[in-house]
């Protein structure tokens, strides 16, 4: 069975840490509405962050 998936259907754009730009500006999300659990399966929650790091 094909399919008709091609490139230019599935990823329009690639971009890497040098083309996004983070700027400050106000916020209405305050500390205590963030959440920074980690989900790993349906019944395991890690109640930290887990994220990984660009080690160049």
């Amino acid at each position: 069975m094909a399919n008709n998936f091609t490139a230019n259907k599935i990823a329009y754009e690639g971009i890497t840490f040098d083309d996004v730009l983070l700027i400050p500006a106000k916020s209405e999300v305050l500390p205590g509405m963030v959440s920074l659990k980690t989900k790993l399966t349906a019944k395991i929650t890690l109640n930290i962050p887990l994220m990984s790091a660009a080690m160049d």
